[in-house]
């Protein structure tokens, strides 16, 4: 590191590493808010049947952040439990890219406050491309390392959903729910993270919206759920395909947790019945952005996976953005 001269002697990562042939997903780290919400209370909230959720779109509980669990104490929290498991300190992270779109004010951002909290000395940068943030996050991570700008890099994702939904609407009150995933990016001797097969589709961006006048989701669910059951299966196919992979060979596939319907749709158009399909959205609900690492860590705790394992993410939302990668499951 080097310091700039001033009073606040501000602190620069080191420059001058080479490229490396490739980067790696190193340690993962979850952060679940502690209150468990079932769907009898969610249902009753929204006016409509705890069943109907259960049909509709798969959710049977989701968690709800407290006032004390904002995005950047989840972050931090999730940030931290990567460092663990990759049985590294906070001095190996040099750049912080925090994925979400419910940050309750633009400034100050909220990975420079995880930068803080983790106690490394980092840039740190906020993405938000919604659901998809954390592919979006993780391609820019690989990129990063790769190119010798950054050793380490901790891509977190963290949500306060239930700070943007109305409980009373049925479309988004029921569905969305709050906590956080990281993931810490090092530098490898083969690619482990394989090329993104990314882009957006702004024509239909209204699709989903949080109005300026209103501060709360508006989602057109039926239209959002044809996008997305039947438009998307290319993008998977693209990222196989830039990974030197044939779906088959794939152990996991781990989409954005919208929606058990449209995960169900995705798993079936690959025709890999050997495939495990990651259905977090059960017991988590539509944590937007933090969805696909949550459903990865959960896939690696349960036993699912294993080390090594190829694993296709995959996020679609607002935007509408989306963004595949293979990676092999650290």
């Amino acid at each position: 590191m080097n310091e700039l001269p001033g009073p606040h002697r501000a602190v620069v990562a080191a420059v001058g590493r080479s490229p490396v042939a490739g980067a790696r997903i190193a340690g993962l780290g979850a952060y679940r808010p502690a209150r468990v919400v079932g769907n009898d209370e969610a249902a009753a909230n929204a006016g409509v049947e705890a069943e109907w959720i259960a049909r509709r779109v798969g959710v049977r509980e989701r968690r709800y952040a407290s006032r004390a669990e904002s995005v950047v104490a989840m972050a931090t929290e999730a940030g931290r439990a990567a460092l663990a498991d990759a049985a590294v300190s906070a001095a190996a992270v040099d750049v912080v890219v925090l994925a979400t779109c419910s940050m309750p004010s633009p400034m100050p951002n909220g990975a420079a406050q995880v930068v803080a909290g983790l106690g490394c000395r980092a840039a740190g940068f906020d993405l938000n491309a919604a659901c998809s943030g954390f592919g979006h996050g993780l391609a820019v991570a690989d990129a990063l390392v790769r190119a010798g700008t950054a050793g380490g890099v901790l891509v977190v994702a963290s949500e306060r959903m239930t700070d943007w939904v109305a409980p009373g609407d049925r479309d988004t009150g029921p569905i969305f729910a709050d906590g956080a995933a990281a993931a810490l990016v090092l530098p490898s001797g083969e690619p482990a993270i394989f090329p993104v097969a990314w882009g957006s589709d702004g024509a239909q961006a209204a699709l989903i919206t949080i109005p300026a006048a209103t501060g709360r989701m508006e989602m057109a669910g039926r239209k959002v759920f044809r996008w997305a059951s039947s438009a998307l299966t290319p993008v998977i196919e693209a990222a196989c395909e830039r990974a030197g992979l044939d779906p088959r060979d794939l152990k996991a596939l781990v989409p954005h947790q919208a929606n058990l319907r449209i995960i169900d749709a995705l798993a079936q158009s690959l025709e890999a019945p050997e495939l495990v399909t990651a259905t977090d959205v059960i017991h988590a609900g539509n944590t937007c952005a933090a969805s696909v690492p949550l459903a990865l860590h959960a896939l690696r705790e349960s036993g699912e996976i294993v080390s090594g394992d190829p694993v296709l993410l995959f996020g679609f939302g607002a935007g509408l953005t989306y963004a595949a990668q293979v990676v092999r499951c650290p």
